[in-house]
């Protein structure tokens, strides 16, 4: 039995193994079905990449406002209000639960 099995056992072992990287690379974690998921998920960070950007820059706009060589009134009229808690008088406040 394994003599007449033996001349095909090299085109056995090629198959297996290309069936077996063939599999993988369609189905693995990689592999090419799992494409439009990655595609998405990408996708899906880049807009929040984009938005935490866009936060920093106002962060870093707002903190040079406060520095001492261009200290804006009323953005620290705002935050010791907000720190502070006060308001004036002539203001509506609307406050928020966290």
């Amino acid at each position: 039995m394994l003599a007449l099995i033996r001349p095909y056992l090299p085109t056995i072992t090629w198959l297996g193994l290309i069936v077996y990287f063939v599999f993988h690379g369609l189905t693995g974690e990689l592999g090419w079905l799992l494409s439009k998921q990655r595609q998405a998920e990408q996708a899906q960070l880049h807009e929040k990449l984009k938005r935490t950007e866009q936060e920093r820059m106002d962060l870093e706009a707002r903190a040079r406002l406060l520095r001492d060589g261009s200290l804006s009134r009323d953005l620290l009229e705002e935050r010791a209000r907000s720190v502070l808690g006060f308001a004036d008088p002539r203001d509506y406040v609307i406050r928020l639960q966290p």
